[in-house]
């Protein structure tokens, strides 16, 4: 769960943090800076003053950065499954097909209703938190019915209520090792139980996930460090680890050199 269903983000340096696994849809606005946020199979650019609906269930990362202020800001709507199901009921969205657009995040019309909705949320998130609650929630409701009348088209991914299904687990793997996410994050996007998930991960890799993962993300930084000519603090959150030091770590234990000293 998310401890507050709107958030404005604010950096002064250059960010990659966040989850790289976004589990409800999110309706946001870029106020300064450039968003970058990338998939398995495509990069997308958010720069000020633009609109996106991030999608729920997919992994992704961001790169935050600075504008010519001098600063990255967002405004960020948590869209959850529960108000949705409410609002489907209500509006009888009860058979929606799912969308055929894949993309991790939709970027949305330049409408001057957005920024509208946008700038009453800043003063409402001015008030004490005790008294946000309930405004929020109907603020929450609002941005739904504001994105069916100027973005008609996203009802397809709000009212899709359909959970991953069992899909090739060697390929998307493949495609996904490098985001830092928990076995049980790739279990569900497999459409598989935690169990089955390393029962059927270790018949086709014949290892365990920990180990595949580690050495597969330890090879990826070989590769860019020694053929790339990258240096380790650019590729280890880039391959999947969370900081520096872990990374160096498990870098020199599998090949017995510092990544720094590798050319």
């Amino acid at each position: 769960m998310h401890k507050s269903k709107i958030l404005y983000n604010c950096y002064f340096s250059r960010s990659t943090e966040g989850e790289q696994f976004i589990p409800e849809h999110v309706f946001s606005m870029q106020v300064s800076g450039r968003l970058t946020i990338s998939d398995a199979h495509k990069t997308i650019v958010v720069n000020e003053g633009d609109f996106r609906l991030n999608r729920r269930n997919k992994l992704a990362k961001f790169v935050k950065d600075m504008g010519t202020k001098g600063d990255y800001r967002s405004i960020s709507v948590y869209i959850d499954q529960e108000l949705l199901r409410k609002i489907s009921q209500e509006k009888g969205f009860t058979d929606v097909a799912p969308s055929p657009v894949t993309d991790v995040a939709i970027q949305l019309k330049d409408s001057p209703l957005y920024k509208s909705f946008m700038d009453s949320v800043l003063v409402y998130l001015q008030m004490p938190p005790q008294e946000q609650e309930a405004i929020m929630d109907l603020k929450v409701r609002e941005a739904v019915l504001l994105l069916l009348q100027v973005n008609p088209e996203v009802k397809n991914i709000l009212f899709d209520f359909s959970e991953p299904g069992k899909i090739d687990l060697e390929s998307f793997m493949l495609q996904n090792f490098r985001f830092n996410v928990s076995l049980s994050r790739f279990a569900y996007l497999t459409g598989r139980s935690l169990s089955t998930f390393k029962r059927d991960f270790e018949k086709i890799f014949h290892t365990s996930p920990s180990k595949w993962l580690l050495d597969k993300r330890l090879e990826e930084a070989h590769f860019q460090i020694a053929q790339r000519g990258r240096t380790p603090s650019d590729v280890y959150l880039e391959v999947g680890f969370e900081d520096l030091s872990h990374f160096s770590y498990a870098f020199k234990n599998k090949y017995a050199i510092n990544p720094s000293a590798l050319k």
